[in-house]
C-alpha cells in the first residue's frame, strides 16, 4: 500500500540516484575536481531530491482533495523552489576568488534536472485515472 501510494517518490529517488552516478562519472572523465565546489555534488542532489521529494509528497496528498488543481499547485510549488533555490546559489554568485564557472553549470544542470523530474513525474499522475 506504501509503496503503491507513493511510486512517484521511489521514481524519482531511482532517477536521481541513476542521475547522480551519470553526473559523477561525467565528472571522473573530464577529471573535474569539485573539492573547491561550494556545495559537493552529493550535497546538490541531497538538496535537490528533497525539495522535489517534498513537491511530490504535496503534490499527491493536494490529489486526495482538489485533482482538478494539481498543475496550478505544481507550478505554485515550483516557484518556492526557485526563491529557495536562489539562496542556495547566491553564495555561487557572489564567489569571486575561484573559477566558479564549472560550478554555476553544474549548479543549473542539476537545477534544470530535476525540474525535469519533477515535470515528468507530475504529468504521470496527471495521467493516471481517478
Amino acid at each position: 500500500m506504501f509503496l503503491k501510494k507513493y511510486k512517484l517518490v521511489f521514481y524519482l529517488v531511482v532517477i536521481a540516484f541513476v542521475s547522480y552516478i551519470i553526473h559523477k562519472g561525467v565528472f571522473f572523465i573530464f577529471k573535474i575536481d569539485d573539492q573547491n565546489f561550494f556545495y559537493s555534488l552529493e550535497t546538490l542532489y541531497l538538496i535537490f531530491l528533497f525539495f522535489s521529494a517534498l513537491l511530490i509528497i504535496l503534490t499527491l496528498k493536494f490529489k486526495k482533495d482538489k485533482f482538478d488543481t494539481i498543475g496550478m499547485f505544481f507550478m505554485l510549488g515550483t516557484f518556492v523552489q526557485m526563491f529557495l533555490y536562489y539562496g542556495f546559489l547566491r553564495p555561487i554568485l557572489s564567489d569571486k576568488i575561484h573559477n566558479v564557472s564549472v560550478e554555476k553549470s553544474n549548479f543549473f544542470i542539476t537545477f534544470m534536472l530535476f525540474l525535469l523530474f519533477e515535470t515528468v513525474l507530475t504529468v504521470r499522475l496527471l495521467n493516471e485515472k481517478r
